[in-house]
Parts: structure tokens; C-alpha cells; sequence
């Protein structure tokens, strides 16, 4: 024993003084898995149990994959997907959207990786941390590209090819630089989806495409897309712009929730919407618009026209931050009230005000 231990100096048995350590081991044990479930279950102090580092204690680096469901940010959305009524909104960030604060690669540094226009032919395929100069084109299953850089000169950032599925962008960066790319200098979109299977884009910062988010069928979510790039395109005409472009006929679901879409191209310089359905290929159907800061364009929402069926806009916030109205000529056009499972419900101005849709 050791000459040290104020038991043994007060004469008490080793015996029993092993004994009482046990019982006092023993509650000390149940106090904290007590105190641990407390803090589980009622949500208490989750920050300060978290032992994962600051990229894992954060809730917004957690997505089951495929399926984008994440725990609200400040002043986000709830569990269940139903976002909180925000009124008198000043900016995106100020408001619980995303900005730049909240997305782009969780890394510090980044390595540079100098790919130029890569091919991935790999199934299964991770990237990250790398500061890509170059793009990425997808011609296998379950690729993921998480915590980088992109800063393309191509048509695209990052493009999934016909028969492949599984793609995930998430916490990156992608960018292009204008008079670089080889659309009369200009680079189209950030991420294409040319497959029939679904994308998830989340938590990425997107800057400089023409239309910047480009697909059928996805999960776009907790994204901040900015700074739209106006050029004039290869038949020397000014490119329509969008933060979010589908041309319809998606052969599974576009959901478009919890992002910031900025589209502050002038419409003499060709804008079109911050989130642009067009029955372009065909009629939009199964495409949800829900909870997100939408601003710009010749409209902010172009809704899908009047073949769209199953197309619900539901608790957006449609910001004057470029027009008073939102877009040039108003917030939203081309909604199909009539359409088969089509919902208009809870979308106002940034102040509160109701946004009632029109069908043009």
C-alpha cells in the first residue's frame, strides 16, 4: 500500500477500504450514465459530450447518404423538415440560411492537386481535401467528392455521365473563372447531372456558372450559390442564367430545400431565376421547392408551366434583394394551380408579406 494513502494512515482495513472504493466507483459510474442519458435524450449539453472534433460535433456534417436529412442550423429548419416562420428577414445568414460561413470544405488546408479535365472510372471513389484545378467527369457509381476545392475552366465542374448513379458533392467549393471557360469564355454548370439516378449536392459554395446547378432529379440542399457569371455563349448571345435549372422529364424526384440561391445577373445580360423549372425536354413533375432565400432573375421561380403536376413550393423566402419584388418582374411565374398534386403554400417576401402565385 502506498505510504501516501490518507486511509491507510487512519487505520482502515485494506480490505474495506478497497470495498468502499468499489461502492464509490460504482455510484460514480451510474451518476454519469445517468447524467449522460439526460444530456442525450432532452438534447442538454450535446455540444460539450461531443468528443468527435469540431467537423463531427457539428451537426451540419452529418447526412445519411442519398437522403440529406440534417438537424436545423440557427434558426433552420426542424427535424422533420418543416421550416420555422421567419419574418423581417435582413440577409441570408442573419435569417438561418446558408452563406458562406456555412458551407464550403471544412478543411483548412487543401492539397493542390492539378487533375486538369479528369476522367473518375473508379466505383466507389472519395476525394477529399484536394484544391482542384481542373473538373471532374463521373463515369462510375458512389463517387464522392467532400471537403474540396474546385475551380474549373470546362463546360462543368463536376458532371455524372448516362448509367451512373451515386454520386455526393457536399461541404466543397466549386467555382469557375469567368473568360477561362470554353463557352466564349464562360463555363456552364457547376454541377451537371446527365444521368437518369439522383445527385446530392449539400452544404457547397457555388460561384461563376452560368447555371449553376443543372439537373432533373437530385437532393439539393443547405447550399449557397452566388455571383452568377453573364457572358455571351457560342452563338454570341447572352447565356440564360440560373441558380437552379431543371428542363423537365427527371425520371426520379428534384427536391431544392434549405438553400440560398442568388441570381444578381441583370436581365438585359440574360438572367433568368434563381430556381428555373422549364418543360424544356418535358412536363416537371415530382419537384419540391421548399424553405429556401431565393433572389434575382427575370423572375425568382419560373414554377414549371402548365403540364407540371406534383410540384410543391412550400415556406420559401423571396428576398428584394436585387428587385423590390424579388425578380425584375416579380417573384414567381408560370405556376400551374390546377396541376395534378401541385401545392402553393406559406411563401412570402422577406418581410412576411404572402406571395400569391400567378399562372402565365
Amino acid at each position: 500500500m502506498s505510504p501516501l494513502d490518507p486511509l491507510d494512515r487512519s487505520g482502515t482495513r485494506p480490505g474495506a477500504r478497497t470495498g468502499r472504493r468499489r461502492k464509490l466507483y460504482g455510484a460514480a459510474l451510474l451518476a454519469a450514465v445517468l447524467l449522460f442519458s439526460l444530456f442525450t435524450f432532452t438534447g442538454i449539453g450535446q455540444k460539450a459530450l461531443c468528443l468527435g472534433g469540431a467537423a463531427l460535433c457539428d451537426s451540419r456534417a452529418i447526412t445519411a447518404p442519398g437522403t440529406g436529412s440534417t438537424p436545423a442550423g440557427p434558426g433552420g429548419g426542424t427535424t422533420d423538415g418543416k421550416p420555422r416562420t421567419r419574418k423581417g428577414c435582413a440577409s441570408p445568414g442573419a435569417c438561418g440560411y446558408p452563406d458562406a460561413s456555412t458551407t464550403g470544405p471544412r478543411i483548412a488546408t487543401l492539397t493542390p492537386q492539378s487533375t486538369g479535365n479528369a476522367a473518375i472510372r473508379t466505383d466507389g471513389t472519395v476525394i477529399k481535401g484536394w484544391d482542384i484545378t481542373g473538373s471532374l467527369d463521373i463515369y462510375a457509381n458512389d463517387v464522392t467528392v467532400i471537403d474540396s476545392r474546385i475551380t474549373s475552366t470546362n463546360w462543368w465542374g463536376i458532371n455524372l455521365r448516362p448509367g451512373f448513379s451515386g454520386l455526393r458533392v457536399l461541404h466543397s467549393t466549386i467555382t469557375a473563372v469567368p473568360g477561362k471557360g470554353p463557352d466564349n469564355g464562360g463555363s456552364d454548370y457547376a454541377v451537371s447531372n446527365m444521368s437518369t439516378s439522383s445527385v446530392e449536392v449539400a452544404f457547397c459554395d457555388v460561384s461563376r456558372f452560368g447555371d449553376a446547378l443543372s439537373m432533373g432529379q437530385g437532393n439539393l440542399h443547405d447550399n449557397y450559390v452566388h455571383d452568377i457569371a453573364a457572358y455571351h455563349n457560342l452563338d454570341g448571345q447572352w447565356q440564360h442564367t440560373n441558380a437552379v435549372i431543371s428542363n423537365g422529364g427527371g425520371k426520379g424526384k428534384l427536391i431544392i430545400r434549405h438553400n440560398t440561391l442568388l441570381n444578381p445577373v441583370p436581365v438585359e445580360q440574360g438572367a433568368s431565376a434563381a430556381v428555373g423549372l422549364f418543360a424544356d425536354s418535358a412536363p416537371v413533375t415530382h419537384t419540391v421547392v421548399d424553405d429556401n432565400w431565393l433572389a434575382g432573375g427575370a423572375y425568382s421561380l419560373y414554377a414549371g408551366g402548365k403540364d407540371s403536376t406534383g410540384v410543391e413550393v412550400t415556406d420559401n423566402v423571396f428576398s428584394p434583394q436585387y428587385y423590390p419584388t424579388a425578380g425584375r418582374y416579380g417573384p414567381v411565374a408560370y405556376w400551374n394551380a390546377a396541376g395534378k398534386g401541385n401545392v402553393w403554400r406559406g411563401n412570402r417576401m422577406a418581410d412576411g408579406t404572402p406571395v400569391v402565385a400567378t399562372a402565365q
